[in-house]
Parts: C-alpha cells; sequence; structure tokens
C-alpha cells in the first residue's frame, strides 16, 4: 500500500555551517559543469594565433552523428605533482606579436614576456627559425612537449646557439601560462561564493544535514 512520507527540505541559506559545507562538497563533485573552462580554451587559440603558434588538430564526434576538428590541446588538474598543460603544432615568426598580444591581453606581462622573448631570438635569427611541437608520454605538462627547432635559412647558415633553448622554454612557458589559466578559473568557479550563486539560481533543496534532496 502506497504511503505518503514527508521530508523537510532548505535552501542553502537556511543550512547550518556544516551542512553548507556538504551542500557545497555535493555540487563540486557531482552538478559542477566542467565544460565551463571553454572559453579559456578559445582565449589560448587567440593568443596562439597572436604568437605564430599553429595548434594541430583531431577528429572528435559528435552527439548525434558527425565530427569537428579539435585543436591538440591537453591538460590534467590541479590536484597531482604530475598536472600540467600542453598542446601539438608548429611555431614559426608572426609579424607584430608583440605589439598584438598586448592589445588583446594589455596588463598580462607574463605574456608580454613571451611575446618578447620569442622576438629577441627571432630576430637574432632574421626571423628564419620555426619549430615543431608534438606531445609524448601519457602526461600533460610543459615537459610532455618534444620541442624540434629549424632555420629555414636560403643559404644555410646555422641558427644561433641560444636559439633552440630560447624558443623551447618560450612555448613551454606558454603552456605553463595557460594551465595557470585553467587553475585560476577552476579555483575561483569551485569558490564558496560562486558555488552558493550557482545552488541558489538552480534552485536545489536539501535535508538538514546537507544532504541533496531528489
Amino acid at each position: 500500500m502506497p504511503e505518503i512520507v514527508e521530508t523537510t527540505v532548505y535552501r542553502l541559506g537556511e543550512l547550518s555551517a556544516d551542512a553548507k559545507d556538504r551542500a557545497r562538497a555535493w555540487y563540486r563533485e557531482g552538478a559542477f559543469d566542467h565544460d565551463l573552462h571553454e572559453f579559456i580554451f578559445d582565449d589560448f587559440e587567440r593568443v596562439c594565433e597572436i604568437l605564430g603558434v599553429r595548434l594541430r588538430t583531431r577528429t572528435v564526434p559528435l552527439y548525434g552523428g558527425g565530427t569537428r576538428q579539435k585543436p591538440c590541446i591537453y591538460f590534467s588538474g590541479f590536484w597531482s605533482q604530475g598536472d600540467g598543460a600542453c598542446f601539438e603544432g608548429s611555431y614559426s615568426h608572426a609579424r607584430g606579436a608583440p605589439r598584438k598580444i598586448r592589445d588583446h591581453a594589455p596588463k598580462d606581462g607574463e605574456l608580454h614576456r613571451i611575446a618578447d622573448a620569442l622576438q629577441a631570438i627571432q630576430r637574432r635569427n632574421f626571423y628564419q627559425l620555426h619549430a615543431g611541437v608534438s606531445h609524448r608520454g601519457r602526461y600533460c605538462h610543459e615537459y610532455c612537449m618534444v620541442i624540434s627547432v629549424e632555420r629555414d635559412s636560403p643559404i644555410y647558415q646555422d641558427m644561433t646557439a641560444d636559439a633552440e633553448d630560447a624558443v623551447t622554454e618560450a612555448l613551454r612557458d606558454l603552456a605553463r601560462w595557460f594551465y595557470r589559466q585553467l587553475e585560476r578559473e577552476y579555483e575561483f568557479l569551485l569558490s564558496d561564493e560562486v558555488v552558493d550563486e550557482a545552488i541558489a539560481a538552480n534552485e536545489y533543496t536539501f535535508t538538514s544535514s546537507g544532504r541533496r534532496f531528489g
């Protein structure tokens, strides 16, 4: 025989401090949309374009059929020592990159430094350097990027002694920069303030102990 069971439910603001923490933990573990970092990826693609990095793409399936091309950008995070970000593609000189990156991100000193470093080493090599970037291994951090640097000189002139290290370090710094953007966004989205706003906006309810109801 069916029975009617009555349960009192609460909004987040009506819970005790301990119950609020449990409710937030539920949201972070199960209800958080992990695709919210996509705009960080979009911005990284634009930064790469400005700096002269052409990202390799791979074919991925779409829900309902079909495929699309997705840039080869990888990351893992944000709690293990081996976490980080990396990418695959190629690099060559991009005219006006230092000015354009300052227009795009006027307050980001690290991006300015990376653009300046690439510009400086290209200048010493008559803007003839190019590099290939591939991913190796099962981890996703800057040292998983295999970077090969060459000079495309019409008279077969060797690149300067510091060219390979300078380009390699700048591209790895770019991967480090990208990971820091992801990490900061992740920490922001999982902060108590943002989580509380998301729970309230979705009108989630909980038992008195902070367990999700329904």
